[in-house]
């Protein structure tokens, strides 16, 4: 069984906005039935304003779906369709305090439904279904859209991919595949040369590479775990950081802070020191 948070529970026992807005304003759908996700997103969005008004969902999926898909519409109400477009996939995991890294992508299906939801209002080019090779044939899923899921949430291995998009969850055959896609990947991005240790930093990238890491690649692990970090600051090679959720009061939160710092000195310099507000 999933090691689910209390607010999974809740929102997939007691989901918010479920249904169907009759004569909507905008429309996304994501996902197949025959894949085993499916997820049909409808938005209530004032005209003049641009404000969403109204979200409800529809999903054929596990209970991380029904969350996710809950919490989206809760997210997004009350937002204007500018302010909706940032939403990210990670910001669902946040407001679920966590979702089990196995299940990430429920997340992402909620953030794609409403990504063609807004394309389609403004009458832009839906970004679903991707175009592309198909590399997974028991999920459908696009070399496409590998690539831009590992850009996105930084993934760096073959499990990663699968827990983001489900690629590689059924026979397994696309694995080779994804491994060749996560390579040329990160073999062509420049930033990667930047996240070497001992490569030369302004204080400007420094910090923003610092919290790219924080967000991409530390906080999705704890939220798994209900827990959280935030970045507070970042005072020459000090960085000051402040645990979150179940990592507040756990015993183990000095060795979570020097797990955090182990990674910061891997990916930006080896001078760098973590410690908690």
């Amino acid at each position: 069984m999933w090691d689910y948070t209390e607010k999974v529970k809740e929102l997939f026992l007691h989901p918010k906005n479920a249904g169907e807005i009759k004569d909507p304003d905008a429309v996304g759908e994501i996902g197949n039935i025959v894949c085993g996700d499916a997820l049909k997103l409808t938005l209530k969005i004032d005209k003049k304003t641009e404000k969403i008004l109204d979200a409800k969902f529809q999903t054929f999926g596990c209970a991380s779906a029904i969350a996710s898909s809950s919490a989206l519409t809760e997210i997004i109400k009350g937002k204007t369709v500018d302010e909706a477009l940032k939403v990210t996939n990670d910001d669902i995991a946040q407001y679920l305090h966590g979702l089990p890294r196995e299940k990430m992508h429920c997340s992402v299906m909620g953030q794609e439904a409403l990504a063609a939801a807004l394309a389609g209002y403004r009458g832009a080019k839906i970004p679903e279904p991707e175009e592309g090779e198909i590399v997974c044939k028991c999920f459908g899923v696009t070399d496409r859209k590998i690539r831009r899921t590992i850009k996105e949430n930084r993934l760096k291995s073959v499990e990663d991919v699968t827990n983001f998009t489900k690629a590689g969850g059924g026979c397994g055959e696309c694995a080779p595949e994804i491994e060749k896609i996560l390579k040329e990947v990160w073999a062509g991005k420049a930033d990667e040369k930047a996240l070497k240790p001992g490569k030369k930093l302004t204080n400007i990238r420094k910090i923003a590479l610092i919290q790219d890491i924080v967000e991409k690649e530390i906080r999705p692990g704890l939220q798994a775990h209900g827990g959280g970090v935030e970045l507070i600051d970042v005072d020459a090679d000090r960085v000051i950081v402040s645990l979150r959720g179940m990592c507040t009061d756990c015993l183990m939160a000095d060795v979570t802070i020097k797990e955090i710092e182990k990674k910061l000195r891997e990916l930006v310099s080896e001078k760098l020191t973590v410690e908690a507000e």
